[in-house]
């Protein structure tokens, strides 16, 4: 083992929650170390969010030039590069490395390229990515590695090398027959934006609706717009079978209700769920207990089962998502000051980032039947909300799920033009607790999407006297 050194701050993991705490420290005065083995920043500027809604971007352009006309603007025939969708996504992720190492370099924290691995319980042996090793321990130490895609265990997929998301972003060309298994918010977006830069599509979901989670109405109503533009769409389907090699020609064999079905295509891309990257890294060493699943477990403060060792973001089970790993750093940032901070209070919101998008805050209508909350809903189909008849953007719904004890809102879903921004106003009142006709009566700007709010809650149906 080489000469060990410490660390006041010793992070394993250099993604969203694990860099922000790091900076955060080191401009403290804190000695920092941070140990990530490939992307710099995390998963999020590099092979996930920024590059895919990079991509995606590209895909509305190229869907908005097809049908410029609609708008009296008179085109000629679109054609796709890839190779340049590829690199306008490329220059961006560089930039994202840039500001990421300056950052690392101005706040002092210092950043060890290599992988980690527990060797005692605050101590992490790193094989340096261009050669040696470097033994680092740490007073404190924070696990923030992250998950991986799930590759599920379907005989001839993993022999067929199908894509991830990851892959996916990197293709220099448009497949002729992409098969997208998991009808998830991942597989939803790579299949509406493949199916734009020319592909055909198809989604094999075994559950029987899209976007498990959502309330059937606002599954329907995605799977409809998906449809429109072409995509084919498999509910209720179980892969059983793959052949073939991804990028040359696949099969995929289906069980359904019906039977039997086999799907012929070009390449596939697995959308099946994440993996927290826990293993092999030598938790056992360290008295930190994972789950059945591999995530690792932690408390309410983001304390892990080992004195001294925190976990935030993926790999602790928190929600999926980049700002809730940002609020896992506040968190920890926080409760290492001595503060009270906890993660059983946070009213976490996200966007599926489709086109139209969907965004949701707070419970549907299906969560608070199965907690037994009395609620009242309404529903506001955007061709109602003027600013899509301008736009020509009326597809999808505001949905809003209000307390049948008081006026408070406690879960808001959209699926529209601006739904991630739309969602902001309502999960403010939310935070708030404001009672919803303060929200319904507010004077909103015109032509806005939000304006949609004020006829949206104005029918909420009024609150029962008993």
């Amino acid at each position: 083992m080489s000469r060990e050194e410490h660390y006041e701050m010793l992070i394993l993991g250099s993604g969203q929650g694990g860099k922000l705490l790091a900076w955060h420290l080191a401009r403290s005065g804190r000695q920092v170390a941070v140990v990530e083995r490939q992307w710099v920043g995390g998963s999020c500027p590099a092979v996930a969010c920024l590059p895919s809604k990079n991509e995606i971007w590209s895909a509305r352009v190229a869907h908005l030039a097809r049908h410029a006309e609609r708008f009296g603007a008179v085109t000629g025939a679109v054609k796709i590069d890839m190779a340049a969708v590829r690199q306008r996504k490329r220059d961006m992720i560089e930039r994202e490395a840039v500001f990421h190492h300056q950052a690392y370099k101005t706040s002092g924290a210092e950043l060890i390229m290599g992988s980690g691995r527990f060797v005692s319980p605050k101590t992490i042996e790193v094989q340096l990515n261009d050669g040696g090793k470097r033994t680092l321990s740490g007073d404190r130490v924070v696990i923030n590695v992250g998950s991986h895609p799930a590759i599920p265990a379907v005989p001839g997929l993993a022999d067929a090398r199908p894509l991830t998301h990851i892959g996916a972003l990197e293709l220099d060309y448009a497949p002729a027959h992409l098969i997208v298994l998991g009808g998830g918010y991942i597989g939803l977006e790579m299949a509406q934006a493949f199916r734009r830069f020319g592909s055909r599509v198809t989604i094999v979901e075994y559950k029987s609706q899209l976007i498990g989670r959502e309330d059937p109405d606002v599954a329907e109503e995605m799977q409809r717009i998906l449809a429109s533009e072409g995509i084919e769409i498999a509910l209720g389907a179980e892969t059983i079978q793959v052949e073939g090699r991804s990028g040359e020609a696949v099969a995929v064999t289906v069980r359904t209700a019906a039977g039997e079905r086999r799907i012929e295509g070009s390449d596939v891309l697995v959308a099946a769920g994440r993996v927290p990257n826990t293993a092999e890294i030598g938790l056992e060493l360290t008295g930190v207990e994972v789950d059945d699943r591999g995530y690792i477990r932690v408390n309410d403060r983001l304390q892990t089962t080992a004195d001294g060792i925190w976990a935030i973001g993926e790999a602790a089970g928190s929600p999926h998502f980049t700002h809730v790993s940002v609020d896992d750093f506040r968190i920890v940032r926080d409760n290492l000051m001595g503060g009270q901070r906890s993660t059983l209070d946070r009213l976490i919101p996200y966007t599926l980032f489709t086109d139209p998008p969907l965004a949701h805050v707070g419970l549907n209508e299906r969560e608070a039947r199965e907690k037994g909350i009395a609620v009242r809903t309404a529903m506001l189909p955007m061709n109602n909300v003027l600013r899509t008849e301008a736009t020509d953007e009326t597809m999808g719904f505001m949905k809003v799920v209000v307390s049948a004890a008081d006026d408070r809102i406690v879960g808001f879903t959209m699926i529209g033009s601006e739904a991630g921004e739309v969602m902001a106003v309502a999960q403010t009142a939310m935070l708030a607790a404001l009672p919803y006709p303060k929200l319904r009566d507010a004077v909103i700007s015109h032509l806005t999407v939000a304006e949609g709010l004020g006829p949206l809650l104005s029918g909420v149906p009024p609150r029962s006297i008993e």
